[in-house]
């Protein structure tokens, strides 16, 4: 059986530089995949290439069986936090949500408003996302990567601006997700969030990927 992500020697280039080289990589359901490395070392690219957000030079994608750029332009059935999530900043966080929700037509509010209690939002909170913290920024972005129970969540660095309380709720959450079988991709500057959360983790440098 195939595995839920399979990435088959990759190669991003942007004109004649290479910021990917010959990446191959499996990933299966109900595990949590890590990666780190230092910023500029291609881990961005790799995810927004995994995501579709990025055609390949070279190599091959495939999620969920079908191969992206050919198949489809994105994965099906995905939740995405990659840098920091855009929101309009005069509506509330559950309006927000709503109108992401809105052009695919899968969810009901129920959803959404479960969403924001899982990444520890206050759904009825009228508040103007302008005026949150960074760390209720980044919790928004959470209940929007989940909102859509996807089987494969790409998170980069998701515990961002989150405090110690913060931290641990997410951490849970994630746990919670991957006892769903889901398939998690977790780029963190933090080594114990590594530690904690993957089951495999792999070290991204000039492009290049090894495991640890």
């Amino acid at each position: 059986m195939r595995p839920y992500v399979q990435i088959e020697h990759v190669t991003k280039k942007f004109g004649n530089d290479a910021v990917l080289h010959d990446i191959h990589l499996t990933m299966e359901k109900g595990n949590v995949y890590g990666i780190c490395g230092n910023n500029g070392s291609g881990k961005t690219v790799f995810m927004k290439c995994i995501c579709g957000f990025l055609p390949v030079t070279d190599g091959k994608i495939y999620v969920g069986g079908k191969q992206i750029g050919t198949e489809v332009d994105f994965p099906e059935s995905i939740g995405v936090i990659i840098e920091t999530p855009g929101f309009l900043g005069n509506l509330s966080g559950i309006t927000n949500l709503k109108i992401l929700a809105g052009l695919k037509g899968r969810i009901t509010e129920n959803h959404i408003r479960e969403a924001m209690i899982k990444s520890g939002l206050d759904p009825d909170l009228k508040k103007a996302v302008s005026k949150y913290s960074l760390g209720m920024r980044q919790r928004l972005g959470i209940a929007q990567a989940i909102m859509e129970n996807p089987d494969f969540l790409i998170l980069d660095e998701p515990f961002n601006g989150l405090d110690k309380h913060g931290v641990k709720d997410i951490r849970n959450l994630i746990l919670d997700l991957k006892a769903q079988q889901k398939t998690i991709l977790l780029a963190s500057h933090n080594s114990e969030d590594i530690r904690i959360l993957c089951d495999r983790v792999y070290e991204m440098d000039g492009g290049r990927i090894q495991q640890l």
